[in-house]
């Protein structure tokens, strides 16, 4: 045991309680974190017991949240990005006396968290769950767990407080001007999306953004300088941040310090490096053993005796804890919320424009006739490449919607997603809407998805390839049912003489794979129009826009079924008179392949049907009646065209059908030799439709 570890976990006076209202809450943080780990079998109480402090008195003296509207949009945010401790998280709503919020928005009267709930810490349909889970529990602001996720989400949620407040603020009417507060770990410091964002945030001198680094030197497998010894202060004053530092955790005086030092910094984000023993009190203190296993019964005797706490009680919330941290809490934020609804009252009368936008905007609605200008695509045979129509529907739909806000990992110019005339998002000009998260894709998908939590209709792009950069945001925005966009272009081989390290195979079905993810890739211009207005309508539900480098043709809607099927996922796109002999589906640059291939098969007396199925998610959703319809089961020859990996076709072939797709990487040549090499021609589609039929 470390010098450190055998001072903490010794019985010395200062453990002791010195009969503070302030300490014996703190203690009282740090007893539940024990207990409920223990009754769980399962959980991390040492970071709990160490910051204890730190949370105490972060939320006593400093954030602005009011428990009774844990939904104040002017509310400061509070980020526990080492999710792990999420018991320091729960033990402070709890005690903070958090009311509940249903998913309607409307209080349900019960706390958010109670003393029963902390019991059942870990347990099925709790709401205590091992990492914090936005929506599941009234005052979680973010989902974490995969480490330094929340340090990108609270940069998201930084920029979006910046740019609401130029937006809406007007001389007198300070509508937004909260700061966001973040628990961070050396978990978090070692995750490169963390210093992504970082970078970002040093970049944008974001001044209302705080990170309280828990440097505690200890990781699940020993000591950190097993694998990380770096100046994690220095690395930040080079991001430049304002760096400061807290010798020791339990220094309420110097922490204090640090944060009216942040407060009264107004050029630069802080970095608030805090040196913490992990299990503080128990015998296991600055030991690995603190980290992600319950300390036992025993350990917990002895730290409790250390604390001069009740050996023996659990879950012991002393008389006065939550009257004293709850009061402490409201006597300073309700004033500041009752005066900023007032402010807001007045803000109507004196700017209804924009008052009407932010109602909309907090509801997460939008403004009437929004999308009135979507274009509208005759007939071409040469077409446009849906990257360049998104960028279109893209625009249409910001001209409508002020608070459409997003950029590109340093490629606007290829994935055409730059906001004209919208300027670009930097310190100085928070007001723009394009941002410029550089070549950070894990980073600007946690930074799309904290912007998305603070009501903005967020997005990012980049090419499809680069999904796997930022997989981990993509799944979190779908857990925690957001709102956020996702943009990706160049999506098959067709990307051509880039070869196989640009052109995306298994992409497809790894993002179809993500549970409430809408994934849509449209296949001609009319679709891509579809498709925004499908991604626009959804404020729970994240979207993935899988979009073309290369033009494709603009089917006859006149011929054919209308674009509008996109909202049904998949549609009869062409058919014939009765039941057809084959069905032929596809997406994307496919789609106008197998249109193509149908008219060569109807003109040889083949009755053919063509589905268009952009988006498998949006058509699983569709009634029994509907799907068979548009698949009957008992028509078996069928036919996926995809310039992509097979997997889950399957599902719409069934094993008397065929799938062309992509069962190898690609190659670097020109789109018309990748075709040809691997079966992406008229000829191809109708010589395999044929065998099909053949083999009925």
């Amino acid at each position: 045991m470390t010098d450190a570890a055998t001072t903490a976990s010794s019985a010395d006076s200062h453990l002791h309680e010195d009969g503070s209202i302030e300490r014996l809450t703190i203690d009282t943080i740090r007893t539940l974190s024990m207990d409920a780990v223990q009754k769980a079998n399962s959980g991390h109480p040492g970071t709990p017991m160490a910051l204890a402090p730190v949370g105490h008195t972060l939320w006593s003296r400093y954030l602005r949240f009011d428990p009774a509207h844990a939904d104040w949009p002017n509310r400061d945010r509070f980020v526990l990005s080492v999710g792990h401790a999420s018991m320091l998280l729960y033990a402070l709503l709890h005690l903070a006396g958090i009311e509940e919020i249903d998913a309607d928005g409307n209080k349900t009267g019960n706390p958010a968290i109670s003393l029963d709930d902390i019991k059942q810490f870990r347990q099925l349909s709790s709401r205590t769950p091992g990492h914090p889970e936005y929506r599941h529990t009234t005052g979680v602001e973010t989902t974490t767990g995969p480490l330094g996720a929340g340090c990108g989400n609270s940069v998201g949620m930084a920029i979006a407080e910046r740019w609401l407040a130029a937006h809406f603020n007007r001389e007198g009417f300070p509508v937004f001007d909260h700061d966001v507060y973040v628990v961070c770990g050396d978990g978090d410091m070692m995750e490169g999306v963390a210093s992504e964002a970082a970078s970002t945030a040093g970049h944008l001198k974001l001044s209302n953004l705080c990170w309280i680094y828990d440097s505690n030197h200890i990781s699940i497998e020993g000591g950190t300088d097993l694998a990380f010894d770096e100046d994690v202060g220095k690395r930040f004053e080079a991001y430049g941040w304002n760096v400061l530092h807290v010798d020791d955790a339990n220094d309420v005086g110097a922490l204090c310090k640090a944060l009216d030092t942040f407060k009264a910094t107004q050029d630069k984000p802080t970095f608030i490096v805090v040196h913490s023993v992990i299990g503080y009190g128990s015998p296991k203190a600055g030991s690995e053993k603190a980290h992600g296993e319950p300390l036992g019964d025993e350990a917990i005797r002895a730290t409790k005796k250390a604390y001069g706490w009740p050996e023996d009680a659990q879950f012991l919330v002393p008389d006065g804890v939550r009257e004293a941290f709850q009061g402490a809490i409201e006597a300073r934020s309700k004033p500041l919320r009752d005066e900023w609804v007032a402010m807001v009252d007045r803000y109507r009368q004196a700017h209804p424009e924009l008052a009407a936008e932010l109602d909309a905007m907090l509801k997460d609605e939008l403004p009437e006739g929004w999308d009135a200008d979507l274009p509208v695509y005759e007939a071409d045979a040469k077409g446009v490449a849906s990257r360049e129509s998104g960028g279109k529907a893209l625009n249409a739909i910001a001209a409508k919607v002020p608070w459409l806000v997003g950029g590109s990992a340093d490629l606007a110019p290829s994935t055409k997603t730059l906001i004209k005339d919208g300027g670009s998002f930097q310190a100085g000009s928070y007001g723009d809407r394009n941002m410029h998260f550089g070549v950070r894709e894990h980073g600007m998908g946690a930074i799309v998805d904290g912007m998305a939590l603070s009501h903005l209709r967020s997005y990012g792009a980049t090419f499809l390839v680069f999904a796997d950069y930022m997989r981990a945001p993509i799944r979190l925005a779908a857990i925690m049912e957001i709102g956020a966009i996702f943009v990706f272009t160049h999506d098959s081989i067709g990307v051509g003489e880039d070869g196989p390290t640009h052109q995306p195979i298994e992409h497809l079905a790894t993002l179809r794979a993500i549970p409430g993810l809408d994934t849509i890739r449209p296949g001609d211009a009319n679709e891509v129009s579809e498709a925004w207005r499908c991604a626009m309508t959804n404020s729970s539900r994240p979207t993935v826009l899988v979009l073309s480098r290369q033009p494709l043709p603009t089917l006859d809607r006149g011929k054919y079924a209308p674009a509008s099927g996109v909202e049904k996922g998949g549609y009869v796109l062409a058919d014939c008179d009765g039941t057809p002999d084959v069905i032929l589906i596809a997406t994307g640059s496919e789609l106008a392949l197998v249109t193509e291939a149908y008219e060569k098969l109807c003109a040889d007396g083949v009755k053919a049907r063509v589905v268009s199925m952009p988006s498998w998610y949006r058509y699983e959703m569709q009634d029994a009646a509907y799907k068979e319809s548009v698949l009957p089961g008992h028509v078996t020859a069928r036919l996926a065209v995809e310039q992509a990996g097979s997997i889950g076709w399957d599902r719409y072939v069934g094993l008397a059908g065929r799938t062309i797709t992509m069962s190898t990487f690609g190659a670097s040549a020109p789109i018309s030799k990748l075709q040809d090499k691997y079966g992406f021609t008229v000829d191809n589609v109708v010589k395999v439709a044929r065998e099909l039929l053949e083999t009925k």
